[in-house]
């Protein structure tokens, strides 16, 4: 295996070596500092993700974490997961040779995104709506030991609780749900600390 798919494991198909590397030297005229996460190159300014690298199938790509806020005057990002993804934008290439003769505008794209993040650009994430659980809320009342236990957890892991007694349909499982839990919360044991 060559050295370059090693140290890149998102180069899925270990033919963008050449492309990698050109990739890497480009930003590498940059302040980004690289990292290893998810077992592959990002880019970070003061530990924040600003761009990665990898090769799939068909191309070689640069992303932008934060590429909806870029211009893109030229119009060459794309919406990798239309719908889903908000904030995350791809630049691909199919060639050495696409990279080569775009190396300006590849930087253009890299200060523009290194300006927006230190301008504070960011995609937020949104706050999830609180839920309420009328059944625990009633138990939690009538039991001091039980809301003392409940209140010891993590919103985190309230929220856990609260997601699987409501989203029951039938108030028999909702109750049956409360009953299966009433011990774990005594005893301090999070819904899904057996998976962890």
């Amino acid at each position: 295996m060559e050295e370059s798919a090693k140290k890149n494991p998102w180069n899925k198909t270990n033919q963008w070596s050449e492309e990698l590397d050109l990739l890497k030297s480009i930003i590498a005229k940059t302040e980004l500092v690289e990292m290893i996460k998810w077992g592959g190159p990002v880019y970070t300014l003061n530990g924040k993700n600003l761009i990665g690298v990898g090769g799939f199938k068909s191309y070689v790509g640069i992303w932008f974490w934060n590429g909806v806020f870029l211009k893109d005057e030229n119009k060459i990002l794309v919406n990798a997961n239309e719908g889903v993804t908000r904030g995350l934008r791809q630049w691909r290439f199919e060639t050495k040779d696409d990279i080569e003769k775009n190396e300006k505008l590849i930087l253009q794209y890299i200060n523009e995104a290194i300006a927006n993040e230190k301008a504070g650009l960011a995609i937020k994430p949104e706050k999830k709506a609180a839920i309420v659980s009328e059944l625990l809320q009633a138990a939690l009342d009538k039991d001091a030991n039980l809301a003392k236990a409940f209140a010891a957890f993590s919103p985190y892991k309230q929220r856990e609780f609260l997601e699987y007694i409501e989203t029951a349909k039938r108030e028999e499982t909702k109750i049956s749900r409360l009953e299966k839990i009433r011990p774990m919360i005594l005893e301090n044991i999070g819904l899904n600390d057996k998976y962890k």
